[in-house]
C-alpha cells in the first residue's frame, strides 16, 4: 500500500506548513526518518563539523539540517504540495524565509560564502519556477535549474563534504521539491 493509499491523518493547523492538511502515517514516518537519518549520518561521517563549537550551536545546526532533510521528502507529498498550490502567498513567504543553508554555514563556520551563493541561486531559481505554476514548462525549467545547481555545487573549490550535501539537499527541497506544483493542483485551480 503506497503513502497515498494509507489512511490520511488530519494535521493540526500549526503543522499545515510542514505536512499539509492531511498526511499518511507512512509519509510522516518517511519524512521524519530521512531527516533524522541524514542528520545522524552527517554527524557520524563528519564529527569534526562540530569541533570547538558550543553545544547550542551544534544543536541548532542539527535542527536545521534535520529540517532541510525532512523537507526534501515532505515537499514531494501530495498533501504539502497541494497545500501550497492553493496558497500562492504562503509559497512566496516560504521561499523568501528559507535561509537555512546560510544559517547552517554560519553556525558551523563552514563555507559561508558558498552557502550565500547557493541560497541566492536557489531563491532566484525557485521564484522563477514558482512564476511558472500553471504552465506545462514548469517542470522542465525546474529540472533544468536544479540540474545546473546540482552540477555546479560539487565544482566549488574546497567545499566541505558535509556542506556540499546540505547545499544540494537545500536546493532540492526549495527549488524542486517546494516550488514545483507536483500534482497539478495549481493548474486545476487556474482553469
Amino acid at each position: 500500500m503506497g503513502c497515498n493509499e494509507m489512511k490520511q491523518l488530519r494535521m493540526p493547523s500549526f503543522l499545515h506548513d510542514v505536512f499539509g492538511e492531511k498526511q499518511s502515517m507512512g509519509a510522516i514516518a518517511a519524512i521524519l526518518l530521512f531527516g533524522g537519518m541524514l542528520t545522524a549520518a552527517l554527524y557520524g561521517a563528519f564529527p569534526e563539523m562540530t569541533n570547538d563549537l558550543p553545544v547550542w550551536r551544534s544543536a541548532l545546526a542539527f535542527v536545521l539540517i534535520f529540517d532541510i532533510g525532512s523537507g526534501c521528502i515532505a515537499n514531494f507529498t501530495a498533501s504539502t504540495s497541494n497545500f501550497y498550490a492553493a496558497r500562492k502567498t504562503n509559497r512566496l513567504v516560504f521561499i523568501a524565509i528559507h535561509v537555512h543553508v546560510v544559517l547552517v554555514a554560519l553556525l558551523l563556520h563552514a563555507d559561508i560564502w558558498y552557502s550565500l551563493g547557493v541560497w541566492a541561486y536557489t531563491t532566484i531559481a525557485a521564484l522563477t519556477v514558482n512564476a511558472l505554476i500553471g504552465k506545462q514548462s514548469q517542470l522542465v525549467v525546474a529540472g533544468f535549474l536544479l540540474s545546473v545547481g546540482l552540477g555546479g555545487i560539487p565544482m566549488l573549490p574546497g567545499i566541505t563534504p558535509y556542506m556540499l550535501i546540505v547545499c544540494e539537499l537545500f536546493m532540492l527541497k526549495v527549488l524542486f521539491g517546494f516550488a514545483v506544483d507536483h500534482y497539478g493542483r495549481a493548474i486545476r485551480n487556474f482553469r
